[in-house]
C-alpha cells in the first residue's frame, strides 16, 4: 500500500522537476493548494447529509471568527486558537 501511495506522488515530481514549466503554468499551479483547501473547507461547512446547508451553525460561526482573526492578526497560531475557542463556545451555546 505504501508503494501504491508513493508512486503517484513521486513520479510526477521527478518528471516535472526536470522540465521547465512556462510562467502561466507556474502561476496556475500556485493556486492549486488554495483551491483544494477551499473545496475541503467549503464541503465541511456547507454540505450536510449530501445536501447544501447554509444555516448558521457552530462550524460556520467558528469559521467566521477564524477568518476575522486571520485577517486581523495574520498569525496561524492565533487563528487556530480563536477558531477552537469559538467552536467550543458555539457548541456550548448551541447545547443550551
Amino acid at each position: 500500500m505504501a508503494l501504491v501511495t508513493f508512486i503517484p506522488r513521486v513520479v510526477p515530481l521527478m518528471v516535472l522537476s526536470r522540465m521547465k514549466l512556462s510562467e502561466s503554468i507556474q502561476n496556475w499551479l500556485h493556486f492549486v493548494p488554495i483551491a483544494i483547501l477551499a473545496a475541503l473547507v467549503g464541503q465541511e461547512l456547507f454540505i450536510y447529509e449530501n445536501k447544501v446547508n447554509i444555516t448558521l451553525n457552530q462550524e460556520i460561526l467558528a469559521a467566521i471568527v477564524s477568518v476575522l482573526v486571520a485577517i486581523k492578526t495574520r498569525s496561524l497560531l492565533w487563528t487556530v486558537i480563536a477558531g477552537v475557542l469559538a467552536f467550543v463556545l458555539a457548541r456550548w451555546l448551541f447545547s443550551l
